[in-house]
């Protein structure tokens, strides 16, 4: 099941951009194959994972060639060992060779943004923090991400800039005071929105807690302001801390008692995993 953002609309048109980027007016290499030829072929990984991708797979294939049949033996959210098979495909070798490098991209990178959220929600385990991505994503594939993120266990902040108000350093400049851009935000803001505040010392998160907020971002602060951050707010606005978060960092965040920690790292920084596809017998 999809969150509400990602929608098969989207899915198809994330995979109609691959499939004109990689094939333009025609596989030339394909051509070597002779056309009726029939192949069997799996997709394999290679090293320890988490599964995110499988749709996009599906509708690779749908929209260049909907006569391959795939076989999954494994669903999104899954944990993957090294050399798991994930899928069988059966169908016109031609069209399975062409789709090879669009399926692996997707499963691949979104797998690789699953595999690192995992790893980064296993850091935090045993608190009751809530690992958030941010929208540090891939040009294109921001829901696509967003969903890795879940998959891989972690949580979505905003999904873009029309679901959330995050008031930064260059909003309050602006606005001439944090004081006076909340207030302009409650103003323009219809609905219910979350209206969180970017902050960089303690005497702004206090005229943050004074003004009115939901969230508080504590951005770049150590870990011995966190917590007089945590103090200071005492429950009266959700906290996350974000900036310089690493998988070495992220524990010693987490205890400092943050309600949410936010790292780019999950969407910008990933790793694609190592897949590949085999013809078979």
């Amino acid at each position: 099941m999809f969150p509400p953002y990602l929608t098969e609309t989207e899915i198809r048109r994330q995979v109609r951009n691959a499939l004109e980027e990689d094939i333009g007016d025609g596989d030339l290499t394909a051509h070597l194959i002779d056309e009726a030829e029939s192949a069997r072929a799996e997709i394999i990984c290679r090293e320890p994972a988490v599964l995110c991708g499988s749709a996009w797979v599906d509708e690779t294939f749908r929209q260049f060639d909907d006569s391959v049949e795939i076989t999954w033996h494994a669903t999104d959210s899954d944990h993957l060992n090294p050399n798991q098979h994930l899928c069988t495909l059966s169908g016109p070798a031609r069209s399975l060779l062409t789709i090879e490098r669009t399926a692996l991209n997707f499963l691949q990178t979104l797998s690789g943004t699953a595999t690192l959220t995992r790893h980064f929600v296993d850091a935090v385990a045993g608190t009751d923090v809530k690992l958030l991505d941010t929208r540090k994503t891939l040009p294109g594939l921001r829901m696509a991400q967003k969903y890795a993120v879940l998959c891989g266990g972690g949580h979505n902040h905003r999904i873009g800039l029309f679901d959330a108000i995050l008031i930064k350093e260059n909003h309050i400049m602006a606005a001439g005071s944090i004081s006076q851009a909340i207030q302009r935000a409650r103003t323009l803001s219809r609905n219910k929105i979350l209206l969180e505040v970017e902050v960089e010392t303690l005497h702004e998160l206090r005229e943050a807690l004074a003004a009115g907020v939901d969230r508080v971002l504590l951005d770049n602060m150590d870990n011995e302001m966190l917590r007089e951050a945590v103090a200071i707010t005492d429950g009266r606005a959700e906290l996350e801390a974000s900036g310089g978060v690493t998988l070495q960092t992220i524990r010693a965040i987490a205890e400092t008692g943050v309600d949410y920690i936010s790292a780019g790292e999950l969407t910008k920084n990933l790793r694609a995993i190592d897949l590949s596809m085999r013809f078979s017998a």
